[in-house]
């Protein structure tokens, strides 16, 4: 559903060379991952990994391949991709194997590449390495495919691609999955034995999350836990499921059982096809066959969505993060003013949230430079629509700051201009609204003529996606600081800055944190209060900030955006809201693009910009009906 795919990774409690019972387990273990569509079980869980000389025993490779032939018959009519972990004898050596089942039938074998050499992992005393070449062996009366560069492809969803490597394969500097990865494997399955030592799990984590992570995959990795003999070492089941650097699940240490992850091969695929110049190498895919099979579908997506994906949800991660963008801020518009060698800093100031935000940027590049506060030409500009309570902040915020307030009064001056093009102040429209943006930023750019200074542009991601700026209004300026910062997050940024402040400073930032977001375009209501509130005319930015996170970072469809959407927001906004906001914000994004197309230079901060310089590139024409179609059935 929707190219989400449900992996388990289970591991069993097993008796060392007892391959029925183990096998019953195995089954058991199958019949227990309800739901799935790839379960993996660890490496030669079928025998016991630590079985030493038995190894040579014919009796336990039969065993084991009668073994093998019992889960088969026990999995047929079940289309679910499983491995499992087997000793198998190829050409009269035996190697150390993971065996593909589905629907009854072996699909493939992979051998383990890298065999350690080691302390008590000496395997090359029982097993030989892969062979660089695939051949096919006879296998439980199958003739099946056997070697290490195969990928299992699913016919019904052929995005659900996976390949596997054993254990050691995973910790050495030229890992099989590298190659897997680059001939199309979007999930990686690792079946292990890795002995518990003390510092060994948070490495295996890290080594496991690092490497779905470059190779854009999902990671599967299975490790053998209680049942393996106790000789000399201890076995965890340390099981990890990862996705592009990110961890889905992961087994509490010495306890068997059962975790399992829904992983996004759809995102996977996207993210590969926006890199695949850099991913991609010619001859990567030499030697590899697709062995495809049929899956099972997904009974139904656990995986839970984040609100705002945008903001971290741990408090020490949020204040790392927010430390962070505020430094990339300062960096970037520092060089600007060593480069132009401007005297002063002009910026509007509204008392809403992102001119703070870029007034707390310029007074710390101030700071670095050691520049006298009193350069930064601060300017309200109050109009038709402004109130006591946002001038008020706007000029309190100065004051704490230290910068020099400008108060310009735009009334008179849009008034007359009304006069100069006939129009009727009494007629509300967008001549009314843009007049007076126009005007304010007509009057920054001559401020800073005058002064010597740089105009900072004050917008951000989200006005930027939704085109909520006037054009060669506050749509444009010299350097825009915010432009690559989300509206869910300037919140957090502006708090983190006022936390850092304290005093008055935090106590003005703190009453502009908890102002209605508006550009003050309208007349007050009847009490004087903000009568035009953004989020009641382009929806709350919630929401379109968790569409654009996944619409345009990951590529995602639009109705698959609508239903992670519906998962991630149940209970907070109903369907019908959902559907609403997200049809504007697909309208409003196409319909846009035109603003977004000579927006001024401002810096990165993250992973979604919309710079047509470097990141987004749209024709301003381009149609949404596509778009829209995909909502509409």
């Amino acid at each position: 559903m929707y190219g989400f795919i449900k992996a388990c990774a289970v591991t069993p409690q097993i008796k060392v060379a007892d391959v029925q019972y183990n096998a019953n387990k195995i089954i058991d273990g199958i019949k227990g991952a309800c739901g799935a569509q790839l379960i993996v079980f660890p490496e030669l869980c079928v025998s016991g990994y630590t079985c030493g000389d038995l190894f040579n025993q014919r009796v336990l490779t039969d065993g084991v391949e009668a073994a093998l032939d019992t889960i088969c018959k026990a999995t047929k009519g079940n289309k679910v991709l499983i491995f499992v972990g087997a000793p198998v004898i190829c050409a009269d050596r035996l190697y150390n194997c993971a065996v593909a089942i589905n629907d009854g039938r072996i699909l493939g074998v992979v051998p383990k590449t890298y065999l350690p050499t080691y302390g008590e992992f000496y395997e090359g005393r029982h097993f030989t390495p892969a062979e660089k070449n695939n051949c096919t062996i006879v296998l439980c009366g199958q003739t099946v495919d056997f070697g290490t560069k195969l990928i299992f492809r699913a016919d019904n969803i052929p995005q659900f691609t996976v390949a596997a490597e054993i254990c050691e394969d995973l910790w050495v500097p030229d890992s099989p999955s590298i190659y897997h990865a680059k001939a199309g494997a979007n999930i990686i399955v690792n079946l292990s034995c890795s002995d518990e030592t003390v510092g060994k799990a948070e490495y295996r984590r890290d080594l496991v999350k690092m490497q779905s992570a470059k190779l854009v995959c999902g990671y599967v990795y299975c490790d053998a836990g209680e049942g393996e003999s106790t000789t000399d070492m201890a076995f965890a089941g340390h099981d990890i499921i990862c996705e592009n650097g990110t961890t889905l699940a992961e087994s509490k240490l010495f306890d068997n059982g059962c975790i399992s992850a829904d992983i996004d091969v759809d995102k996977l695929s996207n993210e590969r096809r926006r890199m695949s110049n850099t991913f991609f190498t010619c001859g990567d895919c030499d030697g590899y066959k697709v062995i495809n099979f049929t899956a099972c579908g997904n009974g139904g997506v656990k995986r839970s969505f984040p609100q705002m994906p945008f903001v971290p949800a741990n408090d020490e991660k949020l204040r790392e993060r927010t430390e962070l963008i505020l430094s990339i801020q300062t960096s970037g518009l520092k060089k600007r003013f060593e480069h132009t060698r401007s005297k002063t800093a002009v910026i509007g100031i509204s008392g809403g949230l992102d001119s703070a935000l870029a007034l707390l940027v310029v007074r710390r590049v101030f700071k670095q430079l050691g520049k006298p506060m009193s350069d930064i030409v601060a300017v309200t500009m109050p109009g038709f629509g402004t109130t006591g309570k946002t001038f008020n902040n706007s000029l309190k915020l100065i004051n704490c700051l230290g910068a020099t307030a400008k108060t310009v009064d735009i009334t008179q001056s849009v008034l007359h201009h009304f006069k100069d093009i006939g129009h009727d102040p009494e007629v509300l429209d967008v001549t009314y609204e843009n007049a007076q943006a126009r005007t304010r930023t007509l009057i920054l750019m001559d401020l800073a003529n005058k002064t010597g200074g740089l105009v900072i542009g004050t917008g951000d991601l989200s006005e930027l996606a939704l085109g909520w700026a006037t054009y060669n209004g506050d749509h444009m300026s010299m350097y825009a600081v915010n432009c690559s910062v989300p509206k869910t997050l300037v919140k957090h940024l502006v708090r983190y800055e006022a936390e850092n402040l304290g005093g008055e400073a935090q106590a003005v930032l703190t009453d502009i944190l908890n102002t209605e977001i508006s550009p003050e375009l309208l007349p007050p209501d009847k009490s004087g209060n903000i009568a035009q509130k953004t989020e009641d005319l382009v929806g709350p930015y919630i929401l379109h900030d968790f569409f654009l996170y996944y619409a345009i970072r990951w590529g995602f469809t639009p109705d698959k955006v609508r239903y992670i959407a519906r998962i991630a927001f149940d209970g907070t906004f109903d369907e019908a809201t959902i559907d609403k906001w997200l049809k504007n914000f697909y309208r409003r994004f196409f319909a846009q693009q035109f603003k977004r197309s000579c927006i001024p230079d401002g810096v990165k901060v993250g992973s979604v910009s919309l710079s047509p310089r470097g990141d987004w590139r749209m024709p301003s024409d381009a149609s949404v009906a596509l778009w829209l179609s995909k909502l509409d059935s």
